[in-house]
């Protein structure tokens, strides 16, 4: 047994389980929908970490085994992307997330070719994410107060199915990677494996990119792209006011919220590595993409203005003036 793979875990457990306490406060305090998500989020987080601390002290169990799984691959970026869709709800932000549920599908149909057996579930995986992923863009087409709901209540319904078909999966072969001793999904049904892939692309590449969309809301603009191209001038605009918004940094100028969303970004993407490098036999990496991802996320969390203007425990400890809310300015 692995110190670090005992220590890591337990880290990012307990630090997961603190996080959401405090997002929980704040949603207790300000009642937005984004803040609650996230909780939920962060919980699964919590609980697929410390049955990896369960398993590194206690030994895998298939119950622990079957938490960790549930948890990691299908519930922890799903619920903390679907909260990133509340808080830009305002927005067209719906269209992205549609788009990569559906890219999604189509990675799950791919990854048959890899898991014999596995079509049938690659090829529902993939029509339940092309009618998620139509259902989401047209609530954002008519109706944009509606796609962050019309996402979470496909999200619950796959919660229960998934969960369901987790518990009570026939598990065969080994847990653990023989080198490193990291957990692998090895032990699972192919048709779940690939029934996982719409969850870790529609709630990783919303969190990820809907940061980075928060970052360029706030910082200084330099448009290269007419901003009536919508969509398409976001990337570039994006790249080209970098060096302003470093400049900004610098002086002294730039808004809390860019480096904050920036930070939560990468932080979203590394565990999103190394867990896809664990799926292809890198796993080495693992727990410490868990522990760094989520450090680096709940720097950006605390640093940002739009979640964190009060520290509390129980009573206020430490507070910050109020400002305009990313709510209010997408809007």
């Amino acid at each position: 047994m692995s110190f670090l793979n005992v220590v890591l875990p337990l880290g990012s457990s307990v630090l997961s389980f603190v996080f959401a306490a405090l997002v929980l406060d704040q949603w207790w305090q300000r009642r937005h929908s984004f803040q609650l998500v996230w909780a939920v989020g962060l919980v699964c987080y919590g609980l697929s970490t410390g049955a990896e601390f369960l398993g590194g002290t206690l030994g895998w169990s298939s119950s622990i085994y079957r938490v960790w799984y549930l948890f990691g691959a299908f519930l922890v970026p799903a619920y903390l992307g679907a909260g990133t869709l509340y808080l830009l709800k305002k927005t067209r932000f719906g269209y992205f997330v549609a788009a990569s549920i559906a890219l999604g599908g189509l990675f799950s149909l791919a990854a048959t070719a890899k898991y014999p057996g596995s079509t049938g579930g690659g090829y529902t995986a993939l029509a339940v994410a092309l009618v998620a992923a139509a259902a989401i863009a047209t609530a954002t087409a008519l109706r944009r107060e509606l796609q962050a709901h019309v996402a979470m209540a496909f999200l619950v319904a796959g919660t229960l199915v998934v969960g369901g078909l987790v518990l009570t999966a026939h598990l065969t072969g080994r847990y653990l990677d023989s080198a490193t001793h990291v957990p692998v999904a090895a032990a699972f049904p192919g048709y779940l494996r690939v029934s996982s892939v719409p969850f870790n692309a529609g709630g990783g590449l919303a969190l990820v990119f809907g940061a980075l969309y928060s970052a360029y809301i706030y910082m200084p603009k330099k448009r290269v792209v007419p901003a009536r191209m919508g969509a398409l001038a976001i990337i570039p605009n994006f790249f080209a006011s970098l060096p302003g918004a470093v400049t900004a940094l610098i002086q002294g100028k730039l808004n809390s919220r860019v480096p904050a969303t920036i930070l939560i970004a990468v932080g979203a993407l590394v565990p999103g590595v190394t867990s896809s490098l664990n799926r292809f036999g890198v796993t080495w990496s693992f727990f410490l993409g868990e522990f760094l991802g989520l450090v680096l996320i709940f720097v950006g969390f605390l640093v940002s203005e739009d979640v964190f203007r009060n520290v509390r425990l129980g009573t206020t400890l430490w507070s910050r003036a109020p400002s305009a809310s990313l709510e209010s300015e997408v809007g």
